[in-house]
């Protein structure tokens, strides 16, 4: 639900900039997107802006990628909007909103991963990423902790895709997800985690990964959450070569667990799919089928 009173136009981004960054005010404008959180405006040609609009988290999301992630992006392999500005609430817009640098490429919930050398790529951005994080790091919303924790909501949203026809074997997908939870758990020092790598938020060039967007929910915990994308992002017979490239290594209990949490975001990934097929609100129709193809995966891959 939009929790942005105000209306967010061209004009009204263009006063913000002529309001704090009137240097930056004069460059072209155009919408580039209207995502979960926030919506998107290209600048010029190297820049956007980005303005919360639909979740009260959004402004503390902006914060924390505008604190730490200018820190984080030089070591990483893959373009990523790197915070340049910061805007402060104000009587035009009472939210804080940020200036990134822009990222191009189309969204592979639209354009989907398709070239198996993108499971390089994907290995040396998360072998980049995941470093130890430090203390003052911020913790996951549920991300990369105990995935025992969400077994209840795990198998609310099972029965709701059932419930939908939506999963045509509901007993493989729990299979994936009881094995994963009877895995050790990570024993290791927290690590930097991207925790939000769907196929809405990293982008493609000629069916190559070849950006990753949307820090937001930049966390420490258990890099299972974040190897889960490989599972959401590359095609099919890919994850094999993507685990070959990853240093230091995954694990076999790491592993499981990144299959666990494959297999419970793909549930939320249908479900905003077929609320999208269906118009209820918060829908994104082209969220199903990556999320159909994952669990695919996921069950024809079991041991």
């Amino acid at each position: 639900m939009t929790t942005t009173d105000v209306e967010i136009t061209a004009d009204l981004v263009r006063d913000l900039l002529r309001e704090q960054h009137p240097d930056l005010a004069h460059l072209p404008l155009r919408l580039g997107a209207r995502g979960w959180d926030n919506q998107l405006w290209r600048l010029g040609d190297d820049l956007a802006v980005r303005l919360p609009w639909a979740t009260e988290s959004a402004d503390a999301l902006l914060r924390k990628e505008h604190a730490w992630l200018p820190g984080l992006a030089p070591r990483l392999p893959l373009p990523v909007p790197v915070p340049q500005r910061l805007g402060e609430p104000g009587a035009l817009f009472g939210r804080p909103w940020i200036v990134t640098t822009w990222v191009p490429g189309e969204p592979a919930d639209r354009a989907p991963v398709t070239r198996p050398g993108s499971a390089d790529v994907l290995a040396a951005f998360l072998s980049a990423l995941h470093r130890a994080a430090p203390d003052a790091a911020p913790a996951g919303r549920g991300r990369g902790g105990p995935l025992a924790d969400h077994t209840e909501g795990f198998e609310h949203g099972l029965a709701e895709v059932v419930e939908r026809g939506l999963v045509p074997d509901p007993d493989a997908v729990r299979a994936v997800w009881h094995d994963a939870v009877a895995a050790p758990a990570w024993d290791g020092p927290p690590l930097w985690l991207h925790a939000d790598l769907h196929p809405a938020n990293v982008v493609t060039a000629d069916g190559a990964l070849s950006g990753v967007i949307d820090f937001g929910d930049l966390c420490a915990g258990d890099p299972a959450y974040d190897l889960a994308g490989a599972w959401r992002l590359l095609p099919d017979g890919a994850v094999d070569r993507f685990y070959a490239g990853y240093r230091p290594g995954a694990d076999d209990a790491t592993r499981r667990r990144a299959r666990g949490w494959a297999a419970a975001t793909a549930i939320g990934g249908l479900l905003v799919g077929d609320a999208g097929d269906h118009g209820r609100p918060g829908g994104k129709s082209s969220w199903g089928p990556p999320a159909r193809a994952t669990l695919e995966r996921l069950v024809a891959t079991a041991p």
